[in-house]
This record gives C-alpha cells, sequence and structure tokens, in this order.
C-alpha cells in the first residue's frame, strides 16, 4: 500500500527543500522501510552543492534506520516490524567483487547513484513526477522502497539516532582502519580531517590498539573533539607548523599509518609524506574530479611506502554492522558522543547549514 510522508529533497543545486511525496509499494525483491532516523553526511552535501553530480529532483539520504514497513514478493528474510539499517552499496553477492571479499566495490553499486538497479524509483511528487533516491535509498524521508540487498536486519532494541551513522560514517572511517589499513596494537596513526569521517577513523585506530594517534586539523574545537574519540596527540598547521615535520617529530621518524579524511590531493602528499619507510598511507577523503597529488615513485620502492585508497572503510555491511553495534553495546565504540545535534525533517536546512558551518561532530534528522 502507498504511503505519504515528508521527504528532504534537492531540486536546484545549492538548496534542499521539505515535501510531501508518495512511496509505492514494494515490487518483487523490494521492502518498504519507515523511516526513524538519518544522519545528515557531506555526501549528501555533496549532491546539495551539485560537487556529486546526481540529477535532481533528488531525494536523499542514504544514512539511514528503521523499520520494515512491507515487504514484496520473494522477500522471505525480512518481516514487518523488523529493524534495519540502510546499505548506499547493494552488494549483489555474486560479482567477482562480492565473491572476492570485496563487496564494497560490487558492480551493483554503479546501477544504484540515483535509482534502483532497474533505473527506477518507487517515490513520486505531489504532481506525479517521479523522483530520483540518492544512491538507491532515498531515506532521508519518512518512507522509502528499495531493494531487499540495501538494508541490513539488526536489532531491535538499538536507538536508531545513534545505530543509522553505522551506515555510513562510522562504518568508512572505523573500517579503514581495521579493514583497510589492518592498524595493528601497538603502531602509530596520523588522521588528516577530523570531521565525522575523520573521528571514526580516530576511534578505529583506538579500537584497533594503535598506541599513539596524532590528530591534524585546522580547528581547535575539531582537535579536541578528536581527544574524546582517542586521540592523544594534536596537530594544527595553524599554530604547530608543518604537520608532516611535527608527525615525524613525535614518531621518530614517521608514523606507521596515515589516513586522509579530507578529499585534497595536497594532503594526500602530506599523508604519504607522514609516514615512516615501509609505512602505510589510506585516502579515506573523496576527492573532486580535478584534485591531483603529487606523489614520489621512488618512495614507493625505495621505502617501500604503501599508498591506497579506502572505499565504505573497505566493508561488508551484514559482517561489519553487528560487528560495530556489538562494540557500541559493550561501550568500545563512540556512537552517543558523535551526535552533536538532532533535528525534525521540517527544519532540514538548518541541518545542512550546521554542517556547512562545521557545527556538528554529525547530525541526525529523526521521524516521527
Amino acid at each position: 500500500m502507498a504511503k505519504t510522508g515528508k521527504a528532504v529533497l534537492v531540486r536546484e543545486h545549492g538548496t534542499v527543500t521539505v515535501e510531501e511525496v508518495t512511496v509505492e509499494s514494494p515490487g518483487p525483491g523490494e521492502v518498504m522501510v519507515k523511516i526513524e532516523a538519518c544522519g545528515v553526511c557531506a555526501s549528501d552535501a555533496a549532491a546539495v552543492s551539485g560537487k556529486m553530480p546526481l540529477p535532481p529532483p533528488l531525494v536523499l539520504g542514504h544514512e539511514g534506520a528503521g523499520v520494515i514497513e512491507e515487504v514484496g514478493e520473494g522477500v522471505t528474510d525480512l518481516a514487518v516490524g523488523d529493524k534495519v539499517l540502510m546499505s548506499f552499496i547493494p552488494q549483489c553477492g555474486t560479482c567477482r567483487f562480492c565473491a572476492s571479499g570485496q563487496g564494497q566495490l560490487c558492480d551493483d553499486h554503479a546501477k544504484v547513484y540515483f535509482s534502483l538497479p532497474d533505473g527506477t524509483t518507487r517515490v513520486k511528487d505531489q504532481g506525479g513526477n517521479q523522483l530520483f533516491i540518492f544512491s538507491g535509498c532515498g531515506c532521508m524521508a519518512q518512507y522509502t522502497t528499495v531493494v531487499r540487498n540495501s538494508v541490513v536486519k539488526i536489532d531491535s532494541d538499538l536507538p536508531s539516532d545513534k545505530a543509522c551513522l553505522v551506515a555510513c560514517g562510522v562504518l568508512t572511517g572505523v573500517g579503514a582502519a581495521i579493514n583497510t589499513a589492518k592498524v595493528e596494537p601497538g603502531s602509530s596513526c596520523a588522521v588528516f580531517g577530523v570531521g565525522g569521517i575523520g573521528l571514526n577513523v580516530v576511534q578505529g585506530c583506538a579500537i584497533a590498539g594503535a598506541d599513539k594517534i596524532i590528530a591534524v586539523d585546522l580547528e581547535d574545537k575539531k582537535l579536541e573533539m578528536a581527544q574524546t574519540f582517542g586521540a592523544t596527540h594534536t596537530v594544527n598547521p595553524n599554530s604547530d607548523g608543518d604537520p608532516v615535520a611535527k608527525i615525524q617529530e613525535l614518531t621518530g621518524g614517521g608514523s606507521d599509518y596515515a589516513f586522509e579524511c579530507i578529499g585534497a590531493g595536497p594532503v594526500v602528499q602530506q599523508a604519504f609524506g607522514a609516514i615512516r619507510k615501509g609505512g602505510h598511507a589510506v585516502v579515506v577523503g573523496v576527492a573532486g574530479p580535478t584534485e591531483q597529488a603529487a606523489i614520489s615513485p621512488v618512495m614507493l620502492t625505495a621505502a617501500e611506502k604503501h599508498l591506497s585508497g579506502s572505499w565504505f572503510g573497505s566493508g561488508v555491511p551484514r559482517r561489519d554492522y553487528p560487528r560495530l553495534l556489538n562494540l557500541y553495546r559493550s561501550h568500545r565504540l563512540k556512537l552517543d558522543e558523535l551526535v552533536t545535534n538532532t533535528y525534525s525533517v521540517d527544519d532540514a536546512q538548518q541541518a545542512f547549514g550546521d554542517l556547512k558551518a562545521g557545527l556538528n561532530a554529525r547530525g541526525v534528522i529523526l521521524f516521527d
């Protein structure tokens, strides 16, 4: 049965609107989710600004938690009332990447940038016009209909306003440390940029047992927050000078690992320069198409430095969501501390404004 509810849209790049939309019942292999909470992520902001070139009109949201409202034909492992998290990479389970344990690179992801895999969506505006959906989710809305592989069942007692963050920012950051870099106990790590993603890289390094975690940022407020999540040292280039030299000083020649969490070519270069011989630099930030980084190839050979990327924390949601939520239950993963502010759907413009102003570690939109 179709449902009507509020959704956050971008119709023109630069602004968001809140509108009533109609969401159709799920077809075969699909589910309808009643969304309870949705994180306000920098990726959504990139879609609003046009940095991420997705076509409007677009329903935003991919970092969502809610309950199953209706199941489509052929869906037998989920039932009405089940609590779920969204996954913006559906992970088909059969392509070469899923089969080799690299589900974050699943071929199906290219099919859901702004629609369901079949190129359609199940949401329309009040004029009856079809709307696109962000990353096959479009979950910054009271209801969304998605393919079954875009949701993962979680325990019903977990708070949606905290659990929703695992669906992107937490897995992306913590996973970069644990899955991609495989940070070792007693190691040293440097994290360039400690916004929402960088804070989770910091706590991923802490969970992995790193001995020294150096947070680098231009804002002292963010550096203070990073210490809450496990940073042992902080570097503000405005007051402390060259961060590469400072990291080398603090670590006796370079950190074992470094993470770039901004998406800027020059910072990638800094992260690579900050690691020791044999160290590993991981690019987590999503750079614009014109960004470039100057890397000396001789350092890849003579110094055996490693440079890699990390997409979605090299994560497999069905494996990693439960792991992370169990860490939260055992008080080893900080989710409560990530939520700086919550907003009603009607305050979505304010939520995006606060994100742009850097006021939040994470803002979350709550739905009734």
